[in-house]
């Protein structure tokens, strides 16, 4: 399983452009086969940083993924909402790899 972790720099004056950008990836993602985690916006300190996690099976699985969800009408329409108002300045995608396994799995006996 890897964990995909998104980084956006967002514009701090279209938060809530963000906001509704990731509602709707709340329901596209889980419908298209990733495990969303959640989108969080800034709250408090930097107004420009945001994050999405979600896990996927694997980079093959991803591919796959990022297909439907091209596809997916509500996919399609918020990519074009994203892309029409820009409220997303910069997004870096890095893929995670669980490193505390036998850590987590101790901790939960």
């Amino acid at each position: 399983m890897l964990t995909c972790c998104i980084r956006c720099e967002i514009d701090p004056f279209k938060r809530e452009q963000f906001v509704q950008y990731a509602r709707a990836w709340g329901q596209a993602i889980p419908r298209c086969g990733a495990d969303l985690i959640g989108y969080f916006a800034p709250h408090e300190g930097s107004l420009t940083t945001a994050y999405a996690l979600y896990n996927i099976e694997s980079l093959a699985a991803y591919e796959a993924y990022r297909g439907r969800l091209a596809a997916d009408p509500l996919g399609k329409e918020n990519f074009e909402y994203a892309r029409r108002e820009r409220f997303i300045l910069r997004e870096d995608r890095i893929f995670l790899k669980l490193a505390s396994a036998p850590h987590a799995a101790a901790v939960m006996r």
